[in-house]
């Protein structure tokens, strides 16, 4: 059965969610997506985890897609964690005594990571996809550009996203993925790893942290980083060798939704 519904996050912003629930639901878990794309670009992972006894909860950033917000444009890093606490907590009061789990990729991964920080405790377990933890690989160049908030940049992101051509082709031809991208997005980034940085200590939740080695537009070495500075005492990274930004999407992409679903089984809740 699924639901899709707007969620009022924190300052009044209606967040665009879609629920997804499973058959035989054993657990939960919430996706946040990356930078300009939307929740639907995670159906084949949603319909897996489905089917693997997990509802799934899927929202749509602000300023993304079909969610209120300046498009593509955040004030500050911190209203990523706390639309997600929004999306968090409406699960947890929907599914009592569930284990929650969280899934981010990307930009998504950056919201995950310091949803976490933030907020310790409040996911059973988190996996980080091709996150933005570290900008090591400096896309944007040097950050914060000198530019006004409101300026508008084109998406160039589809080259660097996957192997497959078909995947590459969709995404440029997506009407939901964002054209555009504000300078104001972008600069937040800049205050958000530095304070990533600052707080990893007080990131301990149990964490699977997942990303390409061949990943164009995110450094693996951010992972990598993050992984060493982290407080958790449960955590497992992995870097697949060849793959590049979107491993969720990669041909091989099956293989890993395994890994990620054996793993948040391993966490459960008895």
């Amino acid at each position: 059965m699924s639901e899709e519904r707007m969620i009022r996050s924190f300052d009044g912003t209606q967040l665009f969610t879609r629920k997804d629930e499973a058959e035989k639901q054993k657990a939960v878990a919430v996706i946040a997506h990356g930078l300009a794309e939307h929740l639907g670009r995670y159906d084949a992972l949603a319909d897996t985890l489905l089917k693997h006894g997990f509802t799934v909860y899927r929202y749509e950033q602000r300023g993304h897609a079909r969610s209120e917000g300046e498009r593509t444009f955040f004030n500050d890093f911190n209203e990523m964690p706390d639309d997600l606490k929004t999306i968090m907590d409406l699960a947890k009061e929907e599914n009592p005594g569930q284990s929650v789990f969280l899934i981010g990729h990307s930009m998504g991964g950056f919201t995950a990571a310091s949803f976490g920080t933030k907020y310790p405790g409040q996911a059973e377990a988190i996996v980080l996809s091709g996150a933005l933890t570290r900008y090591n690989k400096e896309i944007f160049g040097p950050l914060p550009m000198d530019l006004p908030a409101d300026t508008y940049l084109d998406n160039e992101l589809g080259e660097g996203v996957c192997s497959d051509p078909a995947v590459v082709k969709a995404y440029e031809e997506d009407p939901l993925v964002e054209k555009k991208i504000s300078v104001g997005l972008i600069n937040v980034f800049a205050p958000g790893v530095a304070w990533l940085k600052e707080e990893a200590e007080s990131f301990v939740d149990p964490v699977l942290v997942l990303h390409g080695n061949e990943d164009g537009l995110v450094s693996e070495k951010d992972s990598r980083d993050f992984f060493g500075d982290i407080g958790s005492k449960d955590k497992t990274l992995k870097i697949y060798a060849s793959l590049m930004h979107e491993i969720l999407n990669e041909p091989s992409k099956y293989k890993i939704y395994d890994e990620i679903i054996e793993w948040m089984d391993d966490r459960l809740q008895d």
